[in-house]
């Protein structure tokens, strides 16, 4: 006779692999339907807003880049670009230049990272890079080669490759020489035909198939790929609901953040909906502005085309999470390219920086760091002191859109029939790393506690 009770399991997963940081998963599933699904961040809580406020207008750049080893970059510019619109101040000019070839550095060593260290092995059966460069050595070190030419790219422009300090507002303490740029060249010139070669052997991977149904949140700036700069964009997942942009000032009009009990990262909705920012975000609104270059690279990954006029035609939207290291690859090619015509065009500026006076005001920066958009505000008192600041991570804003990709997941398993520790624990750690969560440097290894009631 058939059991009539119902039963319920807790997937408990302590610690997750090959993500930036330290996070727990924590599933329930109640007569085989999983009802929660909850991405469990338990670092402590940085308190970065906390003690910005109060300090002078010229430091946030710096201390703001410690939030994060990987992409202090992405934190330097955000910074800068809102301080300097709470002073009225715009940079432009070859200065701007060297900011959008500093960031194009920390593309190319942060997605070659998560590339070839973190999401590759989970393609090809490898337990971590280290089982990776057993069975597929020649990857491993072109991932290394590219990395480091990310890295030296930092490094000449910023002083160094982590926590870069040859950055401030306005610009930069010192700009480099056209003789000091041009040893980069023959780096990137190789990084080029490395680039190509890893899009091509990601491109052989096998991809389940999948879809995320959240709304995609990128930057859009006219005539170029969006990097430093932009307005942020919306391509909703509903096709009955028009693309539409909206002013940076009104950010957090738009992504509401909200705490939740379970993780010491807030969440964020946009317009009262899951949405997903990151390499997906930016191919679906930004990707018909990639060089032609890369646009070849995309058509021979097998990306087709992307959506044409910040969505206006709804064309290639890859909304398959585990393509998403697809479009990485080609953003690691567009950002060599890019660089490469910087470097061809440079020249050196009378001043390295632009003045950046303190006056009163409130002022709003976003760029794209590689795990998608980031948002920085900070209000100004007229003494120069920060009286407010707000900063919203990429991480927090698809952090709803992972925990229901995790459902979905689950759930797809579970009816399949799919439901030991093992399979469950593999799928479950894929799907975090296909968004690259980047919640602070972690190496942990994986543990599956599952409790059963009956």
């Amino acid at each position: 006779m058939n059991d009539p009770t119902p039963r319920s399991q807790e997937l408990r997963i302590p610690s997750l692999a090959r993500v930036e940081g330290e996070t727990a998963l924590h599933l329930r599933i109640h007569d085989g339907t999983v009802t929660e699904a909850r991405l469990k961040i338990y670092e402590p809580p940085r308190f970065f807003e906390a003690f910005l406020r109060g300090r002078a207008h010229t430091e946030p750049p710096d201390l703001t880049s410690r939030i994060c080893g990987i992409c202090p970059v992405a934190y330097q510019m955000s910074a800068c670009r809102a301080i300097e619109d709470a002073c009225g101040v715009v940079v432009d000019g070859q200065v701007a230049a060297l900011r959008r070839l500093l960031y194009c550095g920390e593309w190319i060593e942060s997605q070659t990272l998560h590339i070839h260290m973190l999401h590759a092995p989970d393609f090809l059966g490898a337990q971590d890079v280290i089982g990776l460069s057993r069975s597929h050595p020649e990857h491993v070190k072109r991932g290394l080669r590219l990395k480091q030419t990310g890295n030296a790219v930092v490094e000449l422009l910023g002083g160094r490759a982590i926590h870069p300090v040859n950055v401030r507002l306005g610009g930069f303490h010192r700009a480099p020489t056209r003789a000091e740029l041009r040893p980069l060249e023959e780096r990137l010139r190789t990084a080029l035909d490395d680039a190509w070669d890893t899009l091509r052997w990601v491109a052989g991977f096998e991809f389940p198939d999948a879809e995320c149904d959240a709304d995609l949140l990128a930057l859009a700036e006219t005539g170029t790929y969006a990097i430093e700069s932009g307005v942020p964009t919306v391509l909703p997942y509903d096709e009955t609901v028009p693309p539409y942009s909206f002013p940076l000032r009104d950010f957090t009009d738009h992504v509401a953040e909200e705490q939740v009990p379970h993780s010491t990262a807030l969440h964020s909705r946009l317009d009262g909906r899951r949405h997903l920012t990151g390499s997906l975000a930016r191919w679906a609104v930004s990707g018909h502005l990639l060089s032609p270059l890369a646009l070849e690279a995309a058509r021979e990954a097998g990306l087709g085309d992307p959506p044409s006029r910040a969505g206006a035609e709804r064309g290639e939207a890859c909304r398959n999470p585990y393509r998403s290291i697809l479009v990485r690859a080609v953003e690691v090619l567009y950002a060599v390219e890019e660089a490469l015509r910087i470097i061809a065009e440079y020249e050196r500026p009378a001043s390295p920086y632009v003045e950046v006076p303190a006056r009163a005001g409130t002022g709003h920066g976003a760029t794209e760091a590689p795990r998608g958009l980031l948002y920085h505000r900070y209000a100004i008192d007229g003494g120069g002191r920060v009286t407010d600041a707000c900063i919203v991570p990429p991480t927090a804003q698809n952090q709803g859109a992972i925990e229901e990709d995790l459902r979905r997941l689950v759930q797809a398993g579970l009816d399949r029939g799919e439901g030991s520790e093992s399979e469950l624990t593999r799928s479950c750690e894929r799907a975090v790393r296909n968004h690259d969560p980047c919640i602070s440097c972690s190496a942990h290894f994986l543990e599956l506690d599952i409790g059963r009631t009956q």
